[in-house]
């Protein structure tokens, strides 16, 4: 019996599989495939100050959050390694892109069994790791980012040290199995 059409095209992961980023499903959905590709993927597209990882982004905003929430913040740009990341500014203004990752993070959170969540407290350690990013990795800011202020104050401490690809994805996978063994996930 053939496989039913499938929208859009797909790409080819990390692990040489077939994955459809316009028609996921939960099954397709791969952790070392979203590690992989996300210790790969840039912040900022690129315009920091040196190489810093999605994954190892991932990573921090999952230390931020509390613990009940600590496994979807490490999966909340789990999308990216699919879609790749489009930045904030441009995103806002393509709304099938944002329609698109929304489905694909459902998928994504689907395979992992994620239902509940508390999105106002992911939404808010992405925006203090953000900002803390914003201190540690970029050059001096034109004008201040929106909402800055608003974080300023709850930026982290210690200084954000960048890890090479290599680094942030076993970062990211040694982070989901000590999720995994605390019963977390």
């Amino acid at each position: 019996m053939d496989e039913p059409k499938r929208k859009g095209d797909w790409i080819q992961t990390y692990k040489g599989k077939k994955f459809w980023p316009l028609d996921p499903r939960p099954e397709e959905v791969n952790i070392e495939d979203i590690a992989h590709a996300l210790s790969l993927i840039c912040r900022f597209n690129g315009h920091c100050n040196e190489f810093y990882s999605v994954a190892q982004h991932s990573v921090l905003v999952s230390d931020i959050v509390r613990p009940p929430e600590a496994f979807v913040a490490l999966l909340h740009d789990g999308a990216e390694a699919y879609l790749g990341d489009v930045t904030s500014p441009v995103k806002r203004h393509l709304p099938n892109v944002k329609e698109i990752e929304k489905r694909l993070e459902k998928i994504i959170f689907q395979h992992f069994k994620i239902e509940n969540y508390d999105k106002e407290e992911i939404s808010r350690a992405d925006k203090i790791a953000l900002y803390t990013e914003m201190r540690d990795l970029m050059s001096e800011p034109p004008e201040m980012w929106e909402e800055f202020n608003i974080y300023q104050s709850l930026l982290l401490e210690k200084r954000i040290i960048t890890l090479d690809p290599g680094e942030s994805e076993r970062l990211f996978l040694e982070k989901y199995e000590a999720l995994n063994c605390s019963g977390l996930i």
